[in-house]
């Protein structure tokens, strides 16, 4: 059964607390070639077909169920087999 995989980002112009959580991590650690970090969301959804109709279907649910418009931004739906 193909699966398909849906990323949600936040938007760029927002503060990842999350991220900034890790980068100062990371430096902390010694990693101080990271810039910055963030932090998403990734949604697999098992499908009985990966057709027109499917996707379609995704990509409205993905919008309106997955993602909150007002902070995060959908930045991939791709089929995996």
């Amino acid at each position: 059964m193909p699966t398909i995989v849906v990323d949600v980002m936040p938007k760029a112009e927002l503060l990842d607390p999350q991220g900034k959580a890790v980068a100062g991590a990371l430096t902390r650690l010694g990693h101080t070639e990271f810039s910055g970090v963030r932090i998403g969301k990734r949604f697999e959804l098992t499908v009985e077909k990966a057709d027109e109709e499917t996707l379609a279907d995704v990509a409205r649910i993905a919008d309106e169920i997955l993602s909150n418009s007002v902070i995060e931004n959908v930045v991939g739906i791709e089929v995996v087999e």
